[in-house]
């Protein structure tokens, strides 16, 4: 999708470990169909990582409790937003969200994304790409807020297992549904080419 260009750095958060993740960097587009594109690559030592197996690719709740990368996607000006997890392990997961931590059960989002992870010696790649019917309403004509996000789960840790990854943290404790976290704007496709 993006070979070998990751444009945007996730920061760990302050208050969490993170002894053998060196980086996690991430590639976000608009695609012309109004969807986005995204591509993570977690850096790091694999082997002391807890890294999802090879699942079938359908929706799974609680993904954030492991390995996972996340995007959170808001229409700029507008409360609502979407909420995104991928697992490595191909299960997927996708909220939406009438504003802040507020389910909107009212919208069913069951598009699944395409999801595809691939790991190296040393790396980890996974690419999602989400239609433009998950997104938020007016989405695809609307500049998008996007907080790129990841939860990274070490095998060998006791305490404090959990490192947490985004653009920003704007909270004394990792909180990726906090707007100002939503730190990326993406223009619609066809103002951004």
């Amino acid at each position: 999708m993006f070979p070998g260009e990751f444009t945007l750095t996730l920061r760990r958060h302050p208050a969490t470990p993170a002894p053998v993740v060196r980086t996690i960097e991430v590639h976000a587009a608009r695609a012309a169909d109004g969807g986005i594109a995204l591509a993570y690559c977690l850096r790091g030592d694999l082997a002391r990582l807890r890294i999802p197996a090879p699942r079938p690719p359908e929706p799974a709740d609680g993904l954030w409790e492991h390995t996972c990368f996340e995007a959170f996607v808001g229409v700029l000006g507008e409360a609502g937003y979407h909420e995104f997890n991928f697992s490595p392990s191909g299960q997927w997961a996708a909220y939406a969200f009438s504003g802040y931590r507020q389910r909107d059960d009212s919208r069913t989002l069951l598009v699944p994304p395409q999801i595809t992870a691939r790991l190296f010696a040393g790396r980890l790649e996974l690419e999602a790409v989400m239609a433009a019917a998950v997104l938020p309403p007016r989405a695809a004509t609307a500049t998008l807020q996007i907080g790129l996000s990841a939860v990274v789960e070490a095998a060998d840790i006791i305490d404090g297992s959990h490192s947490y990854w985004a653009l920003h943290h704007p909270a004394a404790l990792p909180d990726f549904h906090h707007r100002d976290c939503f730190a990326l704007e993406l223009a619609p496709a066809h103002e951004s080419s």
